[in-house]
């Protein structure tokens, strides 16, 4: 080894430059002035393992699915093109491909409770012999869905010529008839039977010669064909907040405000009940269940988050009812620091494994904090995210926007971390050791418009953050260091693509995708 290796070699890497985001698709994008329909709002949004499909879910009960069309275009799939070293330069495209309705509103008549047909979340399956498989939850039921191609069949033969389509020989496909004649049991129609005189058929001398049946023949054209393949239900009384697969493929657990369920994805009517925090008498109970999450390698662990901000790790192998947690994490109150509203955004909306499983990524009202599993001394980074709202607590108490749940997740990398705030603006921060990456963007086709940069303050989080300013007109308050904050338009959910600096967004209704 030469001294310039050993240099090279005891100069560490620095973090990663910052990420320049670009606008890449929407989709669903209102024209201004177009009304806003309640059913048609986006409440989750979730990428596949590989990347190559999105599913989005909203209020009015339906899943719409998307694919990627960019890595078509070239001979060979991505990872092998990734071997030759083969330059791709162009960032995901994603083209709809299909939608179908999941969830219909029901009412509850033991409990006079009306449930809503609103998609809470949406997780993917194992693919099989070319279909897709996924699961979707409301408030109470879980599906299991089936989307597949399948080839169209048509008929091709007919006993007559269809430009002659009357009486017993008439065709489906033939247009001739305005109006549908009542027909017998065998094919005859009642018409010839009374003589009208509008019906000019004759039956030939001798009867037909040889009835041809109709031939059914399978054409060269597809269509995707959702199918629901199992409905698990009768299992919460309380409102789902959480599905997660689990890394064996044939286990899901369901959370909602006060226990977890495990189920089998072959076994609908049968679920174990593996969490339960409800207290004998309901008047003792301090916290509730607020989202839970299989480890994505182990399937043995899973982590489950609190209203009172902590995050409790438990492994499946200890007992069958897991109420005593394996690791704890919660970060310690600063004392003097206490008020009215110290629990209720303490409450923490989401929590995400990184793909290698090692960290935890958690979102409350104000910040980011990022876990080691190995560490439960405190969080290893803490991003603040609404810091700036600090001073307009009790507003937002006023109008219940302290309760909004925002989504966070990780890139593939685990480099990075992202979550949404008001005005439709979303977070990206870096989180490699000595990274200062904090950029704002805004869910539109110019995401970087209007930056301002904040003095670097001393603290545990990021130092250095990126800020958007929108016009005036759009924002009804804007704080000190030109946070533009509409809390009408929240940016509640987003995704990262497994393996690419790719994001995809939903602010109301329209789907947003960036790309770094």
């Amino acid at each position: 080894m030469n001294g310039g290796d050993e240099v090279a070699a005891a100069t560490p890497a620095g973090p990663p430059p910052p990420l320049e985001w670009k606008f890449s698709q929407v989709f669903g994008e209102r024209t201004a002035g177009e009304e806003l329909q309640e059913v048609d709002i986006i409440s989750a949004i979730e990428f596949d393992k590989t990347g190559d499909h999105l599913a989005t879910g909203d209020r009015g009960g339906r899943v719409v699915l998307f694919e990627r069309t960019d890595t078509k275009d070239h001979g060979g799939s991505r990872r092998d093109l990734e071997r030759m070293d083969y330059p791709i330069t162009r960032h995901p495209e994603f083209r709809y491909k299909t939608e179908f309705q999941s969830h219909e509103p029901e009412f509850d008549y033991l409990k006079s409770l009306e449930i809503e047909e609103k998609i809470n979340k949406i997780r993917w399956c194992q693919t099989a012999n070319g279909a897709l498989f996924l699961l979707s939850t409301n408030d109470k039921t879980i599906k299991f869905w089936k989307v597949q191609e399948k080839k169209v069949k048509k008929i091709s033969e007919m006993n007559v010529d269809p430009s002659k389509a009357v009486g017993n020989g008439s065709v489906a496909s033939s247009s001739n008839s305005s109006a549908p004649k009542p027909y017998l049991a065998n094919g005859g129609c009642t018409d010839r039977l009374h003589n009208s005189p509008g019906n000019d058929f004759s039956i030939p001398a001798g009867g037909f010669p040889s009835l041809r049946l109709p031939v059914v023949v399978t054409s060269a054209e597809t269509s995707l064909v959702a199918r629901c393949r199992r409905v698990y239900a009768h299992a919460h009384d309380y409102h789902i907040n959480s599905i997660s697969n689990n890394s064996d493929g044939e286990t899901f657990i369901s959370a909602d405000d006060l226990r977890i369920n495990l189920w089998n994805l072959e076994i609908s009517n049968q679920s174990f009940n593996i969490v339960d925090v409800k207290p004998g008498n309901m008047e003792d109970l301090t916290e509730v269940i607020t989202s839970a999450e299989f480890h994505p390698n182990q399937c043995n662990m899973l982590a489950y988050s609190s209203s009172k901000g902590s995050i409790r790790l438990i492994d499946l192998r200890q007992s069958a009812l897991c109420d005593s947690h394996a690791k704890l994490f919660e970060e310690q109150e600063a004392p003097g620091s206490r008020s009215f509203f110290t629990e209720i955004i303490a409450s923490i909306s989401d929590i995400k494994f990184a793909k290698d499983g090692r960290y935890l990524l958690s979102r409350d009202y104000m910040t980011l904090k990022l876990w080691d599993i190995n560490m439960d001394s405190g969080p290893v980074s803490t991003f603040q995210v609404h810091e700036y709202l600090r001073p307009k607590l009790c507003d937002l108490y006023e109008n219940d926007s302290i309760f909004d749940k925002f989504e966070c997740c990780l890139s593939g990398d685990g480099s990075r971390v992202a979550t949404g705030s008001y005005s439709n603006l979303f977070r990206v921060f870096g989180c490699s050791p000595g990274s200062t990456e904090a950029t704002t963007l805004e869910a539109s086709k110019n995401p970087m418009r209007r930056q301002v940069q904040t003095p670097s303050r001393p603290s545990r989080s990021l130092t250095t953050l990126t800020r958007v300013v929108r016009r005036g007109a759009e924002s009804p308050g804007v704080d000190a260091n030109g946070n533009s904050f509409d809390s009408a338009t929240k940016l509640l959910h987003l995704a990262w693509h497994p393996t690419e600096n790719s994001i995809a967004c939903a602010a109301a209704n329209s789907l947003y995708m960036y790309y770094a």
